[in-house]
C-alpha cells in the first residue's frame, strides 16, 4: 500500500511517512491481530510481540490499535478500523453522523457547478469532516498544520471515500493559508482548535484561529460553516449567519455558524437563514426553528413534565417546543415545560409526575423506602445538589424505579418525583 501525498503550502514532498510502518504487510498483520486486544493486559502483549517484530513496529501498532478502539463510538467499527488517528484527532474529530448531516446541508445549498463543488477544511484534523464531505460529492482540499496529521488525512479521506475527486492535503498555518490559490474553493468549512495546555478553550477569541477571524473567512469566499462549541453566547452570532445546535442521542453536540452569501439554497429544507435559529436532533434529523416566540407563561407543576433536548435549550428554542405541546414553565428561570396532557414530541421527553414536594432530603428518602424505589434516576436543574450525593444518602433498597427532579417551582426548592410517561 502507498502513502498519498501531500502539499507543504504548495509544492508536493516524498519525505517518509509516519505511517509507512504500520502500511507495510508487517504493520497490516499487526493491526489486524490487535484488534480486538485488551489493553489491560498490553504489556505482556508487547512484551509477547517483539521476540519477533521491531520494538518500534509494536509500540506504534499498539498505539494505533489503542486509538481505533477509541474511535468506534465517534465512525463504528467499519470505518474506525481502516482509519489512522492521533490520540488529538480522536479526541477532537467529528462524530460520522454529525459530520454526515453537515455534509447534506452544504450539498442543500447547491454550490455552484461545473463539475464536483469544491469545500476547503480548515483545521481538517484526522479527516472526519472531510471524509463525509467527499462521501457528499464534494471535492476536498483539507488544510492542517501538523505534518503527522496531514499524511494521516491524506490517508483516511481517500480510503473511505474511494468514489470521490482525489482530495488535496495540504500542510500549511490555515491563518496564511491563500484561499485564492487554486484550486480555490467554493465554500469553505473552518473547526477551529478549542482546547488548549489546559484544558478546553471558553473564549472563542482564544480559539485557533480566533472565531473573528473564521468569521472574516467564511464571508470572503462566501459561503461556508464554522464548528463552534455550543455554549457560544448568542450575541456573538453575526446577524449575516445562522446558529444550528446539533444532539446526537439526546446529547449536545456542537453548534455550527452558517453563511451563505448567495441563497442560492433559498427554498430547500436545510437552506441558511441569516440571523436564524435551529436546533437539530441526530439521528432522526428533525430540526426546530425559532419563531421568534415570547418566553413560556409560568405554571403550576401539571401532570406531565417535559424535559427539553439539550440543543433545544441551547439554541434558546424551549418557547417553541412548548408551544407544540400548549405548556408552561415551571419557574422563568428552569428550561423544564409542564403541561396537563400528555403530547407526542420529538424535542423533548416526558414524564407523567406522581409527587411535588419542597426540597427535604429526609422526607424523600422516607418516600423512596415506602414506595421500595431501589432505582432512582436523578435529574437536576438550578438546584446545587449532586446526583450520586443524593443517591448515596437515599440508601436505596428495592426493586422498583423512579426519577426525581430537584429544581426550582415558582422560585422554591423542589422536589418532583415521577416516572418517564407511558411507563408503568
Amino acid at each position: 500500500m502507498t502513502v498519498p501525498r501531500l502539499a507543504h503550502n504548495g509544492p508536493v514532498t516524498d519525505s517518509p511517512s509516519p505511517l509507512a510502518p504500520l502500511l507495510s504487510d508487517e504493520g497490516q498483520a499487526l493491526l489486524a491481530a490487535l484488534r480486538d486486544h485488551d489493553p489491560a493486559q498490553e504489556l505482556a502483549l508487547a512484551t509477547r510481540l517483539r521476540r519477533d517484530h521491531p520494538a518500534e513496529l509494536v509500540s506504534a501498532a499498539l498505539a494505533q490499535a489503542r486509538l481505533r478502539q477509541r474511535a468506534v463510538a465517534k465512525f463504528g467499527e467499519r470505518d474506525a478500523y481502516r482509519m489512522y488517528f492521533t490520540p488529538h484527532g480522536v479526541e477532537q474529530a467529528t462524530r460520522t453522523s454529525v459530520a454526515a448531516h453537515r455534509a447534506g446541508r452544504f450539498r442543500d445549498i447547491g454550490l455552484p457547478g461545473p463539475g464536483p463543488a469544491r469545500i476547503t477544511d480548515l483545521c481538517c484534523g484526522v479527516g472526519g469532516d472531510a471524509i463525509e464531505l467527499a462521501r457528499a460529492g464534494f471535492a476536498v482540499t483539507a488544510v492542517d498544520r501538523d505534518p503527522a496529521t496531514c499524511e494521516i488525512a491524506a490517508h483516511n479521506i481517500p480510503a473511505l471515500a474511494p468514489d470521490a475527486p482525489p482530495p488535496t492535503v495540504v500542510c500549511a498555518d490555515v491563518m496564511t493559508y491563500d484561499l485564492r490559490a487554486a484550486p480555490a474553493p467554493d465554500a469553505l468549512f473552518i473547526d477551529p482548535a478549542r482546547r488548549g495546555g489546559r484544558g478546553r478553550i471558553f473564549d472563542p477569541e482564544a480559539y485557533s484561529p480566533p472565531l473573528s477571524w473564521a468569521i472574516e473567512a467564511v464571508r470572503t469566499v462566501g459561503t461556508g460553516g464554522i464548528k463552534i462549541a455550543p455554549g457560544i453566547p448568542h450575541e456573538l452570532v453575526p446577524d449575516d449567519f445562522e446558529a444550528e445546535w446539533i444532539s446526537d442521542g439526546g446529547d449536545v453536540k456542537e453548534a455550527v455558524l452558517w453563511h451563505d452569501a448567495s441563497g442560492a439554497g433559498a427554498g430547500a429544507v436545510g437552506a441558511i437563514t441569516p440571523g436564524a435559529r435551529r436546533a437539530t436532533l441526530l439521528p432522526a434529523g428533525l430540526t426546530l426553528t425559532g419563531r421568534g416566540l415570547p418566553n413560556p407563561q409560568v405554571r403550576k407543576v401539571g401532570r406531565y413534565l417535559y424535559e427539553p433536548d439539550g440543543a433545544v435549550i441551547r439554541a434558546h428554542l424551549v418557547a417553541e417546543a412548548a408551544d407544540e405541546l400548549d405548556g408552561g414553565l415551571i419557574d422563568e428561570t428552569i428550561a423544564y415545560i409542564t403541561a396537563d396532557e400528555l403530547r407526542p414530541t420529538p424535542y423533548a421527553t416526558a414524564y407523567e409526575i406522581t409527587d411535588e414536594l419542597p426540597f427535604n432530603l429526609k422526607r424523600l428518602k422516607a418516600l423512596l423506602r415506602e414506595r421500595e424505589v431501589g432505582i432512582l434516576t436523578v435529574k437536576k436543574r438550578g438546584s446545587p445538589v449532586e446526583p450520586e450525593e443524593l443517591r448515596r444518602k437515599m440508601k436505596l433498597q428495592g426493586r422498583k424505579s423512579a426519577t426525581v427532579f430537584l429544581t426550582r417551582v415558582a422560585g422554591a426548592p423542589t422536589m418532583l418525583l415521577g416516572r418517564p410517561a407511558g411507563r408503568a
